[in-house]
């Protein structure tokens, strides 16, 4: 079976028009908050009729629930560097190094994220309870036979999970607190590499790698 032209470019502009309004929703929802924010605002941010937001995503549920999912997905896709046959310092680095680039490149989806836990998770509360348990038991499964293979030190591997997240999100969601502290109006290339290099270090010496 083929696509002509006319499916494959229309598939195209679905799909430029649907990340278009998952970043814009993103950049909303991280400044107002669900309550917050409306569709007509969203619909500015991404340069769209209104209309179109109706068309892709139905409501604003709809669209909030999307770029929930979107976020969870992306954070999990690093995690695919920790498989049995990997290097346990090189598996880790990578994940960790991922996730601190995330919270650099999209600061606005970890805070719309920690809002979404800070207010019990309704609407992403089911896709934790599955996808990412499931997830996260799996790569603790590695990792715990990393250790019995004395290949890293001992840890709680899925409270590992935990403290890296709060690690690195921190400089997401707490970029106020962190600029503040370090005297910057915004973080650059070389405080961002300072704080990757922080993170990285203090886990890997962690799990004695």
């Amino acid at each position: 079976m083929t696509v002509d032209g006319g499916e494959l470019r229309k598939g195209q502009i679905r799909q430029a028009n649907e990340a278009l309004i998952l970043g814009a929703g993103e950049r909303v929802f991280a400044r107002a908050g669900f309550n917050g924010a409306t569709m007509a605002e969203i619909a500015d941010e991404a340069g769209l009729p209104k209309a179109n937001l109706h068309y892709y995503f139905g409501s604003k549920q709809d669209l909030y629930r999307a770029v929930l999912a979107r976020t969870l997905h992306d954070w999990l896709v690093p995690m695919d560097s920790l498989v049995p046959d990997a290097d346990p310092r090189s598996g880790l680095e990578s994940y960790i190094r991922a996730k601190m680039a995330m919270s650099v490149q999209r600061p606005d989806a970890s805070r719309v994220f920690a809002n979404e836990m800070l207010h019990g998770a309704p609407v992403l509360g089911e896709l934790m309870r599955g996808e990412l348990r499931t997830m996260v038991r799996r790569k603790a499964a590695v990792l715990d036979a990393w250790i019995a293979a004395g290949r890293m030190a001992p840890v709680d591997t899925t409270h590992l999970f935990f403290t890296i997240w709060a690690a690195t999100q921190t400089y997401a969601d707490f970029d106020v607190q962190v600029r503040a502290v370090l005297g910057r109006e915004t973080l650059g290339p070389r405080d961002q590499a300072r704080a990757a290099e922080h993170v990285v270090g203090l886990i890997l010496r962690g799990c004695g790698l």
